[in-house]
């Protein structure tokens, strides 16, 4: 009997252990490289807890060597994931609040992105984050421009009658309600349609842009400044539960490490549309600025299509749009 009693002990102890080893060894998961600013991102996250030295590891595994790009947010709602840097978005479908996190003009430029962040438009996003039992760490916002073969687009009449390849579902409902046609492709496949003919000009990241040296296949680029259609949200989540569960040392270390992380990834969100601007420009490529007018003109044109289909699809859509727009 008390050899029994002594095992069930031992056992107990030896699921404490693993329990607390658990709970100080957390996993990130992320799509992009090392060199990407997302996985930047998470590794000053990372290495800002490590140096904090509360008994708190976080492994950051990239290029979607632990879960696929889109399959990352149902494991970390459900705990089997405890930290991701995501375009929320891709969570669309079990969320259909998270779309307007990729929407046609409800984010301008990148300080009115970060006051996006802080206002209660994000807090009811957050509330259904926290009904998945996830956290917000470290918010971000990336923005993207246009490109054009032959021409310059800069307001919905330059894209009518264009075949075009854009970023996202609301964008493509955008675009066709302004008389493009849309070719649905990844951004990878942007050069080779372009240089076949198949594209006249294409909406993706700033940093797509680059990276697939479209500069190589078109002759004018509008890309983010003043003012920008595109801004996707890709923030750095964190299962609340796995949070909730560690130490007041390791939550405060948590949170000034996302504090240091948010500031790098707005300013570095910046970097990369003037990077890409430079590297057009030398490419020779001409360079377009959408004005405030074209940006209200597509704003318009998206209340008449994608903020429509958005409110018809959600139950309380009106309702989170209309605290998305509030936000000057």
């Amino acid at each position: 009997m008390n050899v029994k009693i002594t095992t069930a002990v031992a056992s107990l102890a030896l699921m404490a252990g693993a329990l607390s080893a658990g709970a100080t060894d957390l996993r990130l998961s992320h799509q992009w490289s090392d060199k990407d600013v997302r996985h930047q991102v998470a590794k000053i996250v990372a290495d800002e807890v490590a140096a904090a030295d509360v008994d708190l590891d976080i492994r950051i595994f990239p290029t979607q060597s632990l879960f696929k790009a889109r399959e990352q947010y149902t494991p970390l709602s459900r705990g089997q994931l405890d930290m991701t840097v995501l375009p929320l978005s891709y969570a669309g479908g079990q969320q259909p609040a998270y779309n307007l996190t990729l929407m046609p003009g409800l984010v301008k430029n990148h300080d009115h992105a970060a006051r996006m962040n802080e206002s209660p438009f994000m807090e009811a996003i957050e509330a259904k984050m926290a009904d998945d039992d996830v956290m917000v760490l470290v918010h971000g916002y990336l923005a993207g421009g246009f490109a054009g073969k032959e021409d310059c687009i800069t307001a919905p009449e330059d894209v009518e009658g264009k075949q075009m390849r854009a970023a996202g579902k609301a964008f493509e409902q955008m675009l066709a309600g302004a008389g493009a046609s849309i070719a649905s492709m990844a951004s990878s496949e942007i050069y080779n349609a372009m240089q076949t003919g198949v594209l006249d000009a294409a909406n993706t990241s700033s940093s797509s842009f680059v990276s697939y040296r479209i500069y190589e296949q078109v002759s004018c680029y509008t890309p983010a400044g003043d003012y920008a259609l595109w801004f996707m949200y890709q923030p750095l989540l964190m299962n609340k539960s796995t949070f909730d569960g560690l130490d007041e040392a390791q939550q405060s270390a948590l949170l000034a490490a996302a504090e240091k992380a948010q500031a790098f990834y707005l300013d570095e969100a910046k970097k990369e549309d003037a990077e890409s601007r430079r590297v057009f420009e030398e490419a020779g490529v001409e360079i377009a600025a959408m004005t405030e007018e074209e940006f209200n003109a597509w704003r318009d044109l998206a209340k008449e299509t994608s903020y429509k289909a958005f409110v018809d699809e959600t139950p309380d859509g009106q309702q989170l749009l209309d605290l998305a727009l509030d936000v000057e």
